[in-house]
């Protein structure tokens, strides 16, 4: 058996948004593990050189970059640095997310809605948009789109309809890239311990959820299936049941 059979990751390149922390962050580290070279991204470019920092150790390549998702120029010049750097991308990993405060329809503000729809849907559009030239076949998306992609969470009127946006486009990408042979993945995790239960329920039982790292696991292996087979969604939740 081959090196590149027994480990299908290793040299490969990966871009992961939102990956100084939580699902992200987990991901980052279970495809390290695994030989990938990656990219990460995220809006503090402290937060991403200590991460990168640690991920090196792994004896990976790594390139920690600053990047608003919602910032098309900024995205633009983000898959620049990928091209520069590694003339490619095999993975992109849209994990990159944000809550807003449990408020009804009613009480929710615009200067709150915005940013989450902003972010989790408009961002996921324009990284996947600049992605795309540079993966060829055999690649793989994976969009991060939480439980709330097919449920709905009274108080969460925004990060519900942005979720719900983001696996309708993520089913129409699925089917505009099967020709091109580019693998899309759904990932819909439940309820995972993470920082962002701080903005919506703080209180929230802790030790009922999963650990980011179970999620990570789920997502290296749809991505390590052979090329001719695919996930189309991962739907993953605490053994413990609902919160």
């Amino acid at each position: 058996m081959s090196t590149n059979q027994r480990e299908p990751l290793r040299g490969k390149l990966a871009l992961i948004t939102g990956a100084s922390q939580g699902i992200g962050l987990a991901i980052a580290r279970a495809l390290a593990a695994e030989g990938c070279n990656l990219v990460i991204s995220g809006r503090r470019q402290a937060a991403l050189n200590r991460v990168a920092k640690q991920l090196a150790k792994t004896g990976i390549s790594v390139l920690p970059r600053a990047c608003d998702v919602r910032d098309a120029d900024a995205v633009k010049a983000m898959s620049a640095a990928v091209r520069g750097r590694f003339h490619r991308l095999d993975i992109l990993i849209n994990n990159a997310g944000i809550a807003h405060a449990n408020l009804p329809v009613a009480k929710l503000p615009l200067r709150e809605w915005k940013p989450v729809i902003e972010t989790n849907l408009t961002g996921m559009f324009l990284v996947t948009r600049a992605a795309l030239p540079l993966m060829k076949p055999g690649g793989a998306i994976v969009n991060n789109l939480s439980i709330s992609a097919k449920r709905v969470f009274p108080g969460s009127s925004a990060y519900n309809a942005s979720k719900h946006g983001a696996l309708g486009f993520t089913n129409t990408l699925r089917e505009e890239l099967r020709d091109k042979r580019i693998r899309v993945i759904a990932l819909l995790p439940g309820a995972t311990d993470t920082e962002i239960w701080n903005t919506f329920w703080p209180q929230a039982p802790r030790k009922k959820m999963m650990s980011a790292a179970g999620v990570a696991c789920a997502v290296v292996n749809a991505l390590t299936l052979p090329e001719d087979a695919t996930v189309e969604e991962i739907t993953i939740l605490p053994s413990a049941g609902t919160l």
